[in-house]
């Protein structure tokens, strides 16, 4: 043994705790402002706008004398000024570019402020972290933020925890940090004092959004069973059903096509029955097989979210309309449904994301704005085309405030809410055309939301948001019911749309589900979704040389995992092309009805993707490979768009019959995307 090792050895004898300190780590200064240069290398400061191109407002500072009380060492202070435009509706800032700088030995943001009283000042300001966004142009990047609140003339320290900028999960590669000034929030001028600004640690990060959710029943249940693995057969013995075989012979599918779509709605309810909880009336998340229905080689994953729950309502009364169960049966579903839903724990009204489906427990902390506004489209179709149920549905209905999720910063509505932090998810949901926009006309419908949030949504992204998949055309100044706000368009091939997100079809049709977009916004959401099924055709068919169309987020077939797919150039940001999914196909039935039975037969007869209980999610159209996998979320868009399409747009007929949905309709027709 060296002398060294001994010498070692009886310090941790000595000092125990030794062996379990963590070793100090100093703080990271990223501007101390005693000199216009940093102490760490690489760091510079400048003035910001969101967008360039329009004068929204002026940014001056500079170093001046500024003595902190509590500090002798700290002789200067960054003095920030700021006036804003009149009529000023975007951002402005100052920020620290950052050196690709790692802060993941770190966990608090510490720096000192104090109002300035002589010019004015906010109490609250938004500090975010910005980074790279993996895969994405470089202008497109990761935000992480923080309001600071509670600002007053003295000197103050914040310390911010880095989990609350729950935007950033690896804290590598920063790039930035900014101040953000909101003229909604803000005086018109005003000033402020920084210093010492650094990166701290201070051995209490606090929760997470990643801090898992460990449901006590369920653990113990499964402990003792012998675990999770030796659970899944007494999870399998819960479902009310399991399929008689793995494939259909694509010719015992009828000739006819209506035929065709019948035994598919057929196949796809009872699949959708069977993979549910018998007790408790909730469907399973993901049901998986392999290359067998081997009940020891398949996995049944007991959770569930508030989405399927609230299209499985859907799926009900769309069996009922097919023809698929009687009244009685229906009545008797929903009230078990409905009867599980009322014992689920909630947060101020608003149920969790996740719950386990076996012993009821949330498995979550997230409170999801557009998932709750899936549940309360479920509700609000039930008790339209169930009177007996009414009663109970508006109930579930009127607890939850939309209110709860609107910015009127951003005026627009949040991702979501942690409970565990207590705070809001980082982002906004700031595009129209995406899938949300359904739960922004609730909101809006239930009053909860002002009418100026739904033109406050971006149709287009300004043309210096060079990230874009294009830029885009005619992006003027356009005005809708008193409401000013951007237009503008994409072109492809001679077909003008208004971008989604990523491209999916999901986000383009999903809302079409309930809403008869075609009918009721003819020259915008209707006219788009049309567009969109168009691009989706061609570009798979023309462009990647698919022999079948509808990309959309599902299973991956080599089977790992979920991947997000869509075709890149239908979307501002834009999603990679790849698997093609079957409920991509059927939500097409929605805008172009004739070209989706043909590819849906295509999806048959070409691939070994149909079963017991219709389509498996995906394929890659490539290699023939299969996601032999049943997501309760994508048949539920198959069955109920079926219904819509075999039922002259029944689910429709019902969402829109809603008092909710009547005060907005006319929001729905009012605006022309192409004009």
């Amino acid at each position: 043994m060296s002398p060294l090792f001994r010498l070692a050895l009886l310090g941790c004898l000595l000092h125990p705790g030794w062996l379990a300190a963590e070793p100090a780590v100093p703080p990271l200064p990223l501007h101390d402002f005693e000199h216009t240069a940093s102490p760490t290398s690489g760091v510079t400061m400048s003035g910001w706008t969101t967008a360039p191109n329009r004068r929204a407002g002026q940014i001056d500072y500079r170093l001046e004398p500024a003595q902190r009380p509590d500090s002798s060492d700290s002789r200067r202070a960054l003095h920030l000024r700021y006036r804003f435009a009149p009529d000023a509706m975007d951002d402005i800032g100052w920020q620290l570019t950052l050196p690709d700088l790692d802060a993941s030995a770190y966990d608090h943001l510490e720096l000192w402020i104090r109002g300035d009283a002589r010019v004015g000042y906010a109490d609250a300001l938004k500090l975010e972290f910005k980074q790279p966004l993996a895969g994405a142009p470089p202008g497109l990047l990761r935000r992480g933020s923080a309001v600071i609140d509670g600002i007053t003339d003295r000197w103050r320290r914040f310390q911010i925890p880095l989990h609350r900028m729950n935007g950033i999960a690896d804290w590598r590669h920063l790039r930035q940090l900014a101040l953000v000034l909101q003229p909604r929030c803000s005086p018109v001028a005003g000033a402020y004092w920084l210093d010492d600004i650094a990166l701290i640690k201070t051995g209490q990060p606090g929760p997470s959004i990643h801090d898992p959710v460990i449901p006590p029943n369920k653990t113990a249940w499964e402990n003792r069973l012998g675990g999770k693995e030796a659970a899944q057969p007494y999870i399998q013995a819960r479902l009310a059903g399991w399929p008689e075989r793995l494939l259909v012979d694509p010719m015992e599918l009828p000739a006819d096509d209506r035929a065709f779509l019948e035994r598919l709605a057929r196949d796809t309810w009872r699949g959708l029955a069977a993979l549910s909880d018998r007790e408790h009336g909730l469907p399973l998340d993901t049901v998986r097989f392999s290359d067998s229905i081997d009940p020891e080689r398949a996995w049944a994953g007991d959770y569930t979210n508030v989405t399927n729950i609230g299209l499985y309502l859907i799926d009900i009364v769309a069996a009922r309309e097919l023809g698929l169960i009687d009244p009685d049966e229906a009545r008797a579903r929903l009230s078990r449904t409905l009867d599980t839903l009322e014992r689920l724990e909630t947060w101020q009204g608003f149920f969790f994301n996740y719950y386990d489906t076996t012993s009821l427990e949330r498995t979550s902390h997230f409170i999801s704005f557009v998932d709750s506004a899936w549940l309360s489209a479920g509700l609000m179709v039930i008790r339209n085309s169930v009177p007996e149920l009414a009663e109970r549905c508006t109930r579930l209905i009127d607890r939850e405030n939309y209110g709860f999720f609107y910015d009127p910063v951003e005026q627009l509505m949040m991702h979501g809410y942690y409970v565990n932090l207590p705070g809001r998810s980082e982002y906004s949901y700031g595009l129209l055309y995406t899938e949300s926009r359904l739960g922004s006309l609730i909101a809006i419908g239930k009053g909860e939301a002002p009418a100026e949030h739904w033109y406050r949504m971006a149709r287009t992204f300004p043309r210096d948001f060079d990230w874009q998949s294009q830029s885009p055309k005619g992006r003027t100044i356009k005005t809708v019911n008193g409401h000013t706000f951007f237009g503008g368009y994409y072109v492809w091939k001679g077909l003008r749309y208004v971008p989604s997100w990523g491209g999916s079809m999901f986000e383009a049709l999903m809302p079409l589900l309930v809403l008869d977009e075609p009918r009721l916004a003819p020259a915008s959401l209707g006219r788009n979704a049309w567009v969109h099924t168009q691009i989706q055709r061609r570009f798979a068919l023309e462009y990647l040389g698919y022999p079948v169309w509808g990309l959309s987020p599902s299973s991956k077939p080599d089977g790992r995992g979920y991947g997000e797919y869509g075709v890149r150039l239908l979307g501002a940001r834009g999603y990679v092309a790849g698997a093609v999914t079957p409920h991509a196909a059927a939500l097409a039935l929605l805008a172009d009805p004739e070209e989706a039975v043909v590819n849906l037969r295509q999806l048959a007869e070409r691939y070994p993707l149909y079963g017991d209980f219709g389509f498996y999610d995906a394929v890659d159209p490539r290699s023939g490979q299969v996601a032999y996998h049943y997501l309760a979320l994508n048949q539920s868009m198959i069955l109920i768009a079926l219904a819509n399409h075999l039922r002259d747009g029944v689910i429709q007929r019902y969402f829109a019959a809603d008092p909710i949905i009547q005060r907005v309709l006319p929001l729905l027709g009012a605006e022309r995307f192409f004009d």
